[in-house]
């Protein structure tokens, strides 16, 4: 079907990265702050819920169970930075439950969510970087981010995410200081000791 004149075309899909988002947080270029937000669900399968976006395991899923859109709401304490976004998922594993098209917003509350862009995806395998800016500017501050998944490939009902990371800039411009210099510090226990605050 052609689009009509009003439906607004989405941003091409990102590149897939196939290096674990965790190589920047360890050059010292981001940080990962989605530790600091709250985290719900529209919706999930028992035994599916938020806690599967979130343990580094990429044999595990959230799993929606409702009807479109299925959102991921992030949910700040406070104003914050925000650069970019991992999302993980495997189309020859999921297939129909493999979102073809998402779309990132941003707001102070639920209320108030403003589209920031849609990106379509084509059989993605792997992790998935959505960069997050507000015009030229590299970061957007936020207290809240929805991911909707608006659409699954084969017109899928429900939608499975393997994994999120949501990236900040790191302060100090040009200044970063990475932990190889000192060894292979790859866990997050480790990283908890990255910097002084």
């Amino acid at each position: 079907a052609a689009a009509t004149a009003e439906e607004e075309p989405a941003a091409k899909a990102p590149p897939i990265n196939e290096e674990d988002p965790l190589a920047e947080e360890r050059m010292g270029f981001v940080r990962e702050v989605g530790s600091q937000a709250v985290w719900s669900l529209s919706s999930c399968k028992p035994g599916f819920g938020v806690e599967r976006l979130r343990d580094n395991i990429m044999d595990t899923y959230w799993q929606s169970d409702g009807q479109l859109p299925h959102l991921v709401n992030i949910q700040f304490h406070k104003r914050t930075n925000i650069s970019q976004i991992y999302i993980y998922t495997d189309y020859k594993l999921d297939e129909s439950y493999t979102p073809s098209r998402i779309s990132i917003r941003s707001g102070t509350n639920f209320n108030d969510l403003q589209e920031l862009q849609v990106i379509d995806l084509t059989e993605p395998n792997g992790w998935v970087q959505i960069p997050i800016k507000d015009g030229n500017v590299k970061s957007i501050r936020t207290f809240m981010l929805q991911i909707a998944v608006i659409s699954n490939h084969q017109n899928g009902r429900d939608t499975h995410m393997r994994q999120i990371r949501v990236h900040a800039p790191c302060s100090g411009e040009g200044k970063h200081y990475p932990l190889e210099l000192f060894g292979k510090f790859a866990t997050v226990d480790f990283q908890k000791f990255a910097t002084i605050r």
